[in-house]
């Protein structure tokens, strides 16, 4: 087993997660219509609340709020738009819970509306190309989460090809940490995401999965979201991705087994019940 290094408290300014028993929760929380898993159940923002409050009495440790779908395929939406889905729930689940809310966006005005209004964690999949969301995280001093991705989600699954996924896709988040690092966010606060599912394959995300433990060893906290995604369902041949709960739970098994800090989920309880096993048998 790979063990994850520094396995403490992070604290910033406006948050705190605990990692001093393993590996944590985040709750996907789309306020989207479009969605490929929950498009449109949170969309109003009482529900969004309702959901959020559920998800941390299961043990969510992040609520990831997301204004804007990623799935392949899907189309930009503007900030403002996005910053009138998810301001109103971020400031309500903040008046409700004392949890760290995410917000997932690759838009600095969206990020800093997100931030004023609560949120605490930046989470881009597009590991802050734009200068103006490195600048934002330093000056906050706020974690955040840099995914790769290859190519843009309108045209991401139109044949990805790598020569080697698991060392590419190393390097590149390697090289967006250093340039985060260089723009003032601190390397406690980078959390490296390989992105399953964005730009990929089924057998590029199984190659990442198997790896899983060579993101771990670069000291840097390591952020994993395979949640009811495309290739479980091309494995297992469910069609609807609510119905892939166990395939989910076993890569999140495998993810924790190799040391990963954080597993970002749909199903929380259920999550938090794999998690904490896996915690306690290995750890």
């Amino acid at each position: 087993m790979c063990k994850q290094k520094n396995n403490n408290v992070l604290i910033w300014p406006s948050g705190s997660l605990d990692f001093s028993n393993g590996c944590i929760v985040m709750g996907i929380l789309n306020v989207t219509p479009d969605s490929f898993s929950d498009g449109g159940d949170f969309l109003d923002a009482d529900t969004a609340v309702k959901q959020a409050v559920k998800m941390a009495a299961y043990g969510a440790s992040i609520i990831d709020i997301g204004p804007e779908s990623t799935r392949p395929g899907a189309e930009k939406v503007s900030p403002q738009e996005q910053i009138k889905r998810a301001v109103p729930v971020i400031e309500k689940i903040t008046s409700q819970i004392n949890i760290p809310i995410s917000i997932d966006t690759q838009n600095y005005e969206v990020a800093k509306a997100a931030l004023d209004a609560g949120a605490s964690i930046i989470n881009d999949i597009t590991a802050l190309s734009c200068d103006k969301m490195a600048g934002l995280a330093a000056e906050r001093g706020v974690p955040v989460v840099l995914m790769h991705m290859q190519g843009r989600p309108e045209t991401m699954q139109a044949e990805p090809k790598y020569d080697d996924v698991v060392g590419e896709v190393l390097e590149y988040l390697l090289e967006k940490a250093r340039e985060a690092e260089k723009r003032g966010v601190k390397k406690e606060m980078i959390f490296l995401d390989p992105g399953i599912g964005f730009g990929k394959t089924t057998e590029h995300n199984i190659q990442l999965l198997k790896n899983i433990g060579r993101f771990v060893e670069t000291g840097y906290r390591i952020l994993l979201g395979t949640s009811r995604k495309k290739f479980l369902g091309v494995i297992t041949g469910k069609t609807e991705p609510k119905d892939r709960i166990f395939a989910t739970a076993a890569t999140v098994a495998i993810a924790v087994s190799q040391g990963v800090s954080v597993a970002r989920v749909h199903d929380i309880g259920e999550m938090v019940d794999v998690i904490k096993t896996i915690n306690k048998i290995y750890r």
